[in-house]
């Protein structure tokens, strides 16, 4: 489990330290660096699957992140012409990585002597990962992965290999029982996968149909005694929310979850339940790392750390900013606590506060 993360003249960042616990939470404006934490963590992964980051520099561009060139990654008022990340881990582990940055080619060579072959051991390296970036899928027929989904067990940047990592899976309990919903039919992955998605939209149940000729799944969707629908035929919110729900429940003890927006395309109810869904998540050993807008998920977490579900010291909130300093627009990040209770410490302008500020101007 990562512990903290430092970035050094990467993008918006010139220093930058960040605490991560079981929960952590990047919220803020945009453009201020929130997708950057996460961007980070993805180009390390990246390039350690390329097979640059212990040998050569980093893989700018690929199938998690896309960054351009060295310049882009760079941060713009740096001093020194090289980049920095170094991750601390809970087990005392410590990566540290240094790129120097070619003007002439534009690129990000490796500068540091790489880090300790054992970090590459940690799950935001290995398979116990997943990431869902917020341009989630929306389509009838879904990918097929043996590769992906039979020997890694990933549902894709995506999800677009979720329908096939259920039509596999689906059938084998899920591996913490204490994410199971109480009106389940069964400890199955399916079972529980329709179980939460009915806190979204109640009855919801699934159908999956493999076409192996086309390497497709196609997905349709029912409720109760009706027709099957195909995805399109259904509201956003279910497709966009189905591969969160199947990476949660489908994750074992030590699996890093980083989540774009997983309020996308949900009423506040669904927003709600989905902030519970996480904060349960990292009560039983999973690391979530969220981005999110919605002050519904925030209240969520918060509610499960007021009824007992995650403790408080388990949750880290980061609210990133941007404020003026010498004729230029830096980004920094504020980060109030929570209590026992689900009250926060401080509210920083900007944080959340937007409902109370349009409300106060109403009246």
């Amino acid at each position: 489990m990562i512990n903290s993360l430092r970035l050094q003249n990467f993008k918006l960042f010139e220093e930058q330290s960040l605490e991560f616990r079981p929960l952590t939470l990047l919220s803020g404006l945009n453009s201020t660096g929130k997708s950057s934490v996460l961007q980070a963590l993805l180009l390390l992964r990246q390039s350690y699957h390329q097979g640059l980051l212990h040998e050569t520099g980093l893989a700018l561009n690929g199938e998690l992140v896309c960054i351009g060139t060295g310049k882009d990654a760079l941060f713009e008022g740096a001093k020194e012409k090289s980049i920095g990340f170094e991750i601390i881990w809970a087990d005392g582990k410590k990566g540290s990585w240094r790129f120097h940055y070619n003007q002439e080619a534009e690129e990000l060579s490796l500068a540091s002597t790489p880090a300790p072959s054992e970090v590459y051991k940690a799950s935001l390296f290995g398979d116990n990962f997943q990431y869902l970036q917020a341009e989630r899928g929306f389509r009838a027929y879904l990918e097929m992965s043996d590769f992906q989904v039979l020997e890694h067990r990933q549902l894709g940047a995506r999800g677009e290999y979720t329908a096939h990592f259920l039509s596999n899976f689906g059938n084998q309990d899920i591996p913490n029982c204490r994410l199971s919903h109480p009106r389940a039919q069964s400890m199955s992955l399916q079972n529980q996968v329709e179980a939460w998605m009915g806190e979204v939209s109640p009855g919801t149940k699934i159908h999956l149909t493999e076409n192996l000729t086309g390497g497709q799944v196609n997905l349709q969707y029912s409720y109760g005694l009706s027709n099957k629908y195909r995805a399109t035929n259904i509201g956003f919110g279910i497709s966009y929310t189905l591969p969160i729900v199947v990476a949660v429940l489908a994750a074992k003890p030590g699996t890093l979850l980083l989540i774009e927006n997983p309020e996308a395309h949900l009423h506040p109810k669904g927003q709600s339940q989905m902030g519970r869904l996480l904060a349960l998540a990292a009560s039983c050993g999973i690391q979530v790392v969220i981005e999110t807008h919605s002050d519904n998920i925030l209240n969520g977490i918060r509610l499960a750390v007021h009824g007992g579900k995650l403790n408080p010291d388990d949750v880290r909130l980061h609210f990133f900013r941007r404020q003026k300093k010498d004729a230029q627009f830096l980004s920094e990040v504020v980060s109030p606590r929570i209590d026992r209770d689900g009250r926060i410490d401080r509210w920083p302008d900007g944080f959340f506060d937007q409902v109370e500020k349009d409300l106060m101007e109403l009246l």
